[in-house]
C-alpha cells in the first residue's frame, strides 16, 4: 500500500470513528417518554418511602400513647377498687376521689391527643395505598418503554457492527504506532485526530501552515505530518 493510500485509510478510520461516536451518542440519548417514566417512578418511590417513614413514626407514637392510656385506665380501675375496699371515712374517700379525678383528666387529655394522631395515621395509610396503586399502574408502561429502548439500543449496535469490522480491517493494515498516536490525538481533540489541509490552512484550527508543512502534508508520507498549532495529523484531499 502506498503512503498516500495509508493516509487515506487513516482518514477513513476517522470517518468510521465519527460514525461510531454518533451512534454511541444516540444510544446514550434516552427517549423523552422513557426518561419521564423513570422520573415518575423515582418520584413515586421517594414519595412512598417518605410516607411510610412518616406513617411508621405516627404509629410508634400512637402505640406509646395507647399504652400510656391503657396504663392510666388500669390505675383508675385499681384506685376505684381500692376506694371501694379501703375508703371507710370521708378523708379516705376524698383522697381516692382526687386521685381518680386526676387519672381521669389525664386519660381525657390522652384521648384528645390520640384523635389527631389517628386521623394522621388514616391519611398516611390512604396516601401510601394511593402511591402503591400509582406505582403498579406505571409498571407496565415503564416495562414496555424499557423493552422498546433495549430494542432501539440493539438496533443501533447492529448498525455500528459493520463500521467496527471495517475499522478493524483498516487498522490491521496500518502502522500500530501511527494508529496509537492518532487515537491519542483524537481523544485530546474531541473526535478529530486527522484534518484536511485546505488552501494552505489547517481546517482543525484554521491556522496558515508553514510552506514546509504544506509540502510534507501534500506528499502524504508516513508518519503523517502534524499541524504545528493544534497537533492534529494533516492530510491533503484531492
Amino acid at each position: 500500500m502506498s503512503d498516500t493510500g495509508t493516509v487515506q485509510s487513516l482518514l477513513r478510520v476517522q470517518e468510521l470513528d465519527l460514525e461510531l461516536d454518533r451512534l454511541r451518542g444516540e444510544e446514550a440519548s434516552i427517549p423523552d417518554a422513557l426518561r419521564q417514566a423513570r422520573g415518575e417512578q423515582e418520584r413515586l418511590n421517594n414519595a412512598l418511602e417518605d410516607t411510610e417513614i412518616a406513617l411508621e413514626g405516627v404509629e410508634k407514637e400512637l402505640r406509646a400513647l395507647e399504652q400510656d392510656l391503657a396504663g392510666t385506665r388500669e390505675q383508675m380501675a385499681r384506685a376505684r377498687e381500692e376506694q371501694h375496699k379501703n375508703a371507710f371515712d370521708a378523708r379516705a374517700q376524698s383522697q381516692y376521689g382526687s386521685r381518680i379525678q386526676m387519672l381521669s383528666e389525664r386519660a381525657e387529655e390522652m384521648e384528645e391527643d390520640l384523635a389527631p394522631l389517628r386521623e394522621r395515621q388514616r391519611e398516611l395509610t390512604e396516601q401510601a395505598s394511593r402511591l402503591r396503586a400509582e406505582h403498579r399502574a406505571l409498571r407496565p408502561r415503564l416495562e414496555a418503554l424499557e423493552r422498546e429502548d433495549e430494542a432501539r439500543v440493539q438496533a443501533l449496535r447492529g448498525r455500528g457492527e459493520g463500521a467496527r469490522q471495517e475499522r478493524a480491517e483498516l487498522v490491521g493494515r496500518l502502522d500500530p504506532r501511527t494508529v496509537k498516536e492518532y487515537d491519542l490525538i483524537r481523544r485530546a481533540k474531541k473526535g478529530l485526530g486527522l484534518v484536511e489541509m485546505r488552501g494552505g490552512r489547517c481546517t482543525g484550527c484554521n491556522v496558515m501552515l508553514p510552506m514546509g508543512v504544506q509540502q510534507k502534508a501534500a506528499q502524504g508520507k508516513l508518519p503523517p505530518v502534524k499541524c504545528p498549532s493544534c497537533g492534529r495529523f494533516l492530510v491533503k484531499v484531492g
